[in-house]
């Protein structure tokens, strides 16, 4: 559908990427990955042709549609909710409209004779033309589809009505995803979907995508996410792309083993240099090893080279030892917050023991923002009882603690006005920890990134020793390395914290209770997210239409409606089916095509005249760990969609 060839694109001397090459084909499921910078964005606003390459061309078929959502920026204004997204069938609804003007100019030929007669079977043939398309593209069901991507995305009834401007940002975002996931172009390019959505949405637009009959291509730091996903994965690195066939699990491992096939091949490489370069010392001046020292140095000549990836710097932190605090650190008592005639929180009331590590989950616009805030002391509320435990110390990371920085001060200035008994050399030496080097400390924050940015207010976090850590989406603008090393740090951390965060692999070893705000009122959940995303999937199971309605009526009715419930069950557990056995017989097709590949490698292997060519074995080997470590990756994946599969049919 979509081929890159020879792609290079640079900015101030420095490349992103150069001579990258990739195909995008029917129905594929790809994944950019990288650190922030490295150009992953870029690459997609080139292929959308938003950014001009500086060299290499893109081939496409004239039938491709892109469709593309942008990181942020996005603003909808004087439509209704319902209104703009409609907008994504502009061109069914035109035909609507089509069909009525021909309707109403049927209406006025009163004489269906001679000329008229031409004219009515011109206009009969145009609807019956404009009709076929709309009952292909189920263009009669507008309204239907609109409500169910707009509910998924979780909007409710009420919203439909609301004119686009009185949404938030995030929101935004999902009104502009959902028109995407409307129009249903032949290549979705989502850079960083799941930034502004909450678990209920994330785990909707995933199911959602699993089935999307066109291509996609995501930029993401949600590692669930993209192994739930993908099929290939490219790494922009060091101004180069690699690609990888797998999940994003399967790429941890790949890359992990190319780079100890790589540095054994590098130092195989040095020893057989070193030997050669001794002999040709030895016996370059003897006659009768004149012979075979030209051998050696034409040999070393042709020897290439084996390039290794520079490791890139990460940060590195702790948060500072906890002061001892009370068994208590935060009660909350009976609390309501609303604004104006918005009821936000009502009675809510839950306790903050030492030791808790605590999910705040809830759909967008459910209180979790405000509750942290309200938990952190820097929000107020109408009534009950916010009441610190003994010598409870707090440390808060805003959602919009990026927004919240002073642009015209430098990194250092930031953290000086933090502690500023801090010295200099202190202060760098923190910055150092959170790759602020060199002159970067004296950057304004006006010309950091989001990334830089979030760095920045960690840094500024861990200045104060604290018991008490609330954290508000805080890996929204990390790179996956960032949130990586974040993610260690805290379970490192042995105070207390309340986390707001949909990324569930973040959140899967950090935490041992789920606070769930719902309607104005909290639930407490005692376990990991996993344990209460199960809980969830069970109750909604539960929940699904046809299940245990009463049997009422004369006996026909008792069984067409027993009839019309099993006909329910058997269309929702069809639904639930098909993504997952779809995904089954895709890995049995990948595992017999790799099958097929090392069966031939070990044949190779057997052939004496392998052995002759030292690159040839050095490449069969690298291929063949890949092939080895892939297979045992999608062999898991396979009986874990088994599992899956048998989960459900077994209930």
């Amino acid at each position: 559908m979509i081929s890159l060839q020879n792609i290079s694109k640079q900015y101030t001397g420095k490349y992103l990427f150069r001579d990258l090459s990739l195909h995008i084909e029917d129905g594929n499921r790809i994944a950019f990955v990288g650190r922030n910078g490295t150009g992953k964005s870029t690459l997609m606003k080139i292929i959308l042709g938003e950014v001009e390459a500086d060299s290499g061309k893109i081939i496409q078929s004239r039938f491709n549609s892109v469709g593309y959502l942008p990181q942020d920026s996005v603003y909808h204004a004087g439509r209704t909710l319902f209104e703009e997204a409609a907008t994504a069938f502009d061109d069914l609804n035109r035909l609507h409209e089509r069909i009525r003007e021909i309707g109403d100019e049927i209406s006025v030929i009163t004489s269906p004779q001679g000329d008229n007669s031409l004219r009515l079977q011109t206009l009969v043939n145009e609807m019956g033309q404009a009709q076929s398309i709309l009952e292909n593209r189920e263009g009669y069901n507008i309204e239907i589809k609109v409500k169910q991507v707009l509910s998924g995305l979780g909007f409710n009834e009420k919203d439909m009505s609301r004119m686009t401007e009185e949404f938030s940002g995030g929101w935004q975002m999902r009104i502009a995803l959902a028109k995407l996931l409307l129009r249903e172009p032949t290549i979705l390019l989502l850079d960083e979907p799941t930034n502004h959505l909450d678990m209920e949405s994330l785990e909707w637009i995933e199911g959602y995508l699993k089935s999307y009959r066109g291509s996609i291509v995501l930029v993401s730091h949600d590692s669930r996410f993209l192994d739930n996903l993908v099929e290939r994965l490219i790494e922009i690195s060091m101004g180069k792309a690699t690609e990888y066939t797998g999940n994003y699990s399967s790429y941890l491992i790949q890359k992990a083993q190319r780079l100890d096939m790589l540095q054994s091949s590098l130092r195989n490489r040095q020893r057989m240099i070193d030997t050669t370069t001794r002999f040709i010392e030895r016996f370059r001046y003897k006659n009768t090893k004149a012979k075979q020292v030209q051998s050696r140095i034409r040999m070393l000549e042709k020897m290439g080279q084996i390039e290794i990836d520079k490791e890139e710097s990460s940060i590195f932190f702790d948060f500072p030892d906890p002061p001892r605090a009370g068994r208590v650190v935060m009660e909350i008592e009976a609390l309501t917050k609303s604004y104006g005639t918005n009821m936000v929180l009502e009675e809510i009331s839950f306790i903050i023991e030492r030791g808790d590590k605590i999910a705040l989950l809830g759909v967008n616009g459910s209180g979790k923002s405000t509750l942290a805030r309200i938990i952190a002391d820097v929000d107020t509320f109408q009534s009950g009882i916010r009441k610190p435990g003994h010598n409870t110390i707090i440390s808060y990371y805003a959602q919009n603690i990026v927004a919240e920085l002073d642009p015209e001060k430098t990194a250092l200035q930031t953290l000086d006005a933090v502690a500023p008994l801090k010295s200099p050399g202190e202060l760098r030496t923190l910055l150092g920890c959170f790759l602020f080097k060199d002159d970067d400390v004296f950057k304004p924050v006006s010309v950091l990134s989001g990334g830089e940015k979030s760095r920045l207010a960690l840094a500024k976090m861990i200045l104060k020793p604290a018991n008490l850590l609330i954290m508000d989406e805080p890996t929204n603008h990390l790179d996956a390395q960032s949130k990586a090393i974040l993610q260690h740090s805290l379970k490192r951390f042995s105070g207390a914290y309340v986390m707001v965060s949909h990324d569930r692999d973040f959140l899967a070893p950090l935490i041992n209770k789920v606070a769930v705000l719902k309607g104005n009122d909290l639930s407490i959940y005692h376990g990991n997210v996993d344990d209460y995303l199960d809980k969830y999937h069970r109750e909604k199971e539960k929940s699904a239409p046809g299940k245990d309605l009463p049997e009422s009526g004369t006996p026909l009715d008792i069984k067409q409606n027993r009839k019309r419930m099993e006909a329910e069950d058997r269309q929702f557990l069809y639904k639930r089916l098909k993504p997952l056995k779809e995904t089954l017989e895709k890995i049995e097709r990948e595992i017999a095509a790799y099958e097929k590949k090392k069966l031939e490698i070990e044949n190779s292997f057997s052939d004496q005249n392998t052995y002759k060519n030292e690159s040839l074995i050095q490449s069969l080997n690298i291929e063949y760990s890949r092939i080895t470590s892939l297979l045992g990756s999608l062999y898991d994946k396979w009986t874990a969609t088994e599992e899956k599969i048998g989960k459900i049919t077994d209930k």
